[in-house]
């Protein structure tokens, strides 16, 4: 078992990383919170091979354990799913001593930690991640938020966990379809801060999973140390995120959140090298790495319908949005580009 704690924030908290680690939520709730009844969130798909085990758990513990399980998918990652969840803590009269425990992958984890922020102007909620891509990233540093009709992410808060529980076990179960989006989350981290992590990717790395998964928490609880609510360093970590986030839009979704990130950091680092920002384009090794995890590397939409979707960006201010291109493998950098060159960085880059 290892444990990587999150502090710089108002009430710092572990990230507890290792095989059956769950079994030690309800320890966890009884030392952390004053809560006596939970609500688990979860996802149909997680829900048929997890809810019962944890619910079980959490009642064997002594608490009472509500069960809402809304249907997976992005589709649902909006702020209906979020009203139906505080319809049914409201009915269920859970109190601002209790507790929401997430249960799933990214999208779980954000739609659980936004209803924990507003409900009842805030209670404590726990993050028990299944996806490589959420143990890694989205259960860590408290952004939560949901899905607008114009874009991803717009309505949100940070809003920190009381612990995050990262089982690896859940990890057997993950198709290697989601495990890929966990894997281009992962190759991220190695491209903004650490080589020695990024060349981990160009070998069968599965036997190291629970050390890449401390190392990816680590550098991201560094980060949110530094700055909790993105307004500066924490920013890198958006790193083929904001194309990302165009490509997954212009797709209605189909295209998946990691493999939109895949593609979205070889166009960072492809337009930043091709206008000049950087000296060395390093898209086409950090191409050759997701080839080898058989992620993609490029999406067939044009430089107009992309720019649309990216000016739609919640990351965008008045003047232009701040992209993030590596200057080497482990050091990337932060470039404020102007709404008048974007359109020309993006025609560049794919």
């Amino acid at each position: 078992m290892d444990i990587v704690t999150v502090g710089g924030v108002k009430n710092p908290y572990d990230c507890i990383i290792g095989s059956g680690v769950s079994s030690l939520l309800p320890e966890k709730i009884a030392s952390l919170t004053s809560a006596k009844k939970v609500l688990l969130i979860t996802d149909d798909n997680v829900d048929l091979l997890y809810g019962e085990k944890v619910k079980n758990l959490i009642e064997e513990g002594g608490f009472l354990c509500h069960k809402f399980v809304f249907p997976h998918g992005e589709e649902h990652k909006n702020l209906t799913t979020v009203s139906e969840i505080l319809e049914f803590a409201a009915e269920n009269e859970l109190s601002r001593s209790d507790l929401i425990v997430a249960l799933g992958g990214g999208i779980v984890g954000d739609v659980a930690g936004f209803c924990a922020s507003c409900f009842l102007r805030g209670i404590d909620y726990i993050q028990l991640p299944t996806t490589f891509l959420s143990a890694i990233d989205s259960s860590v540093g408290g952004k939560t938020g949901v899905n607008l009709n114009q874009g991803k992410n717009l309505a949100g808060a940070f809003y920190q966990p009381k612990a995050v529980i990262c089982d690896t076990d859940f990890l057997s179960t993950l198709s290697p379809d989601i495990f890929m989006d966990g894997t281009a989350e992962a190759i991220k981290y190695g491209v903004i801060f650490d080589r020695e992590l990024f060349d981990k990717f160009k070998t069968d790395f599965k036997a190291d999973i629970s050390s890449i998964i401390k190392r990816c928490i680590s550098l991201k609880a560094q980060i949110v140390k530094k700055d909790e609510f993105d307004k500066g360093e924490r920013q890198l970590l958006n790193f083929g995120h904001t194309i990302g986030h165009a490509i997954e839009k212009c797709s209605d979704f189909k295209i998946s959140h990691g493999k939109a990130v895949a593609i979205g950091m070889v166009m960072a680092a492809r337009g930043g090298a091709k206008m000049g920002l950087v000296k060395t384009d390093f898209s086409e090794e950090i191409a050759s790495v997701n080839a080898l995890n058989r992620l993609p590397i490029s999406a067939d939409f044009s430089a107009e319908v992309l720019l649309d979707a990216m000016l739609k960006d919640k990351k965008r201010s008045s003047d232009g949005i701040t992209l993030v291109i590596p200057e080497e493998i482990g050091n990337c950098k932060l470039f404020k580009i102007s709404t008048g060159s974007l359109y020309e960085f993006i025609k560049s880059a794919i």
